[in-house]
């Protein structure tokens, strides 16, 4: 479905990433790991055309998607949640989710959102900076689900979110999942990626330095430790 071969990308002067390789395919979930500053993030941003890529093809669902503009690969079916969210704070929730559709959304679209979130139907009036932070996260997993997507990619989803809601996120994310939707998962929390993903990748400056599955990550606690610095 979705496929990086040979990605090089960076910032100015800066090469961050260092010839990605890395693929996810049709309903499958895939962790991306790494210590901070690996280029995680940048893979993310080369897949949106946030950070072009210099070199190597982006492809999804066989067609290439490294020469289009940022605002033309959402409409492929591709969502992102970036990292710290980027919600609208003066915006009501409702105004959040439909921000980026051409049209109003049908109230069946509205409904299944509603369904998995009902937080957010409960403060759809609400601004969206009155939120905690734990519902600023659901809201920008909506606001890409309302799209329907075929993929999402997601950037530390769990990150600043209290540890009581960590789970019933990822429940959700495991949840969106099951019903079809791809996902390619960035974290830090190891233990919420391990136990959403099947299989897992692990970056280390700039480049894919080691690839299983889940299962066979969890039996070698020495390569988690060497490139991630935790035990679990």
């Amino acid at each position: 479905m979705l496929k990086l071969d040979n990605i090089f990308a960076g910032y100015g002067k800066s090469q961050v990433l260092q010839g990605v390789n890395l693929e996810v395919g049709p309903g499958e979930a895939v962790a991306l790991l790494g210590r901070n500053g690996v280029g995680k993030t940048t893979t993310l941003r080369a897949i949106m055309g946030l950070t072009p890529p210099r070199s190597g093809t982006v492809t999804f669902e066989d067609k290439r998607v490294d020469a289009l503009s940022g605002h033309q690969i959402p409409r492929l079916g591709i969502g992102y949640i970036p990292q710290g969210r980027h919600i609208f704070p003066n915006l009501s929730v409702m105004d959040n989710l439909c921000l980026g559709l051409r049209r109003a959304p049908s109230q069946e679209r509205l409904n299944a959102v509603f369904n998995r979130f009902p937080r957010l139907e409960e403060r759809a009036k609400q601004q969206g900076g009155t939120l905690s932070g734990g519902e600023q996260q659901m809201l920008a997993i909506a606001r890409c689900l309302i799209m329907e997507p075929k993929i999402l990619l997601l950037d530390e989803p769990t990150e600043g979110i209290m540890p009581k809601l960590v789970a019933s996120l990822r429940d959700e994310i495991r949840e969106i999942n099951k019903g079809g939707v791809s996902i390619l998962f960035v974290e830090q929390n190891i233990l919420a990626a391990l136990s959403v993903c099947s299989r897992v990748y692990i970056m280390e400056k700039g480049a894919i330095c080691y690839e299983s599955t889940t299962t066979d990550l969890k039996a070698k606690p020495d390569i988690i430790h060497r490139y991630l610095g935790v035990s679990i």
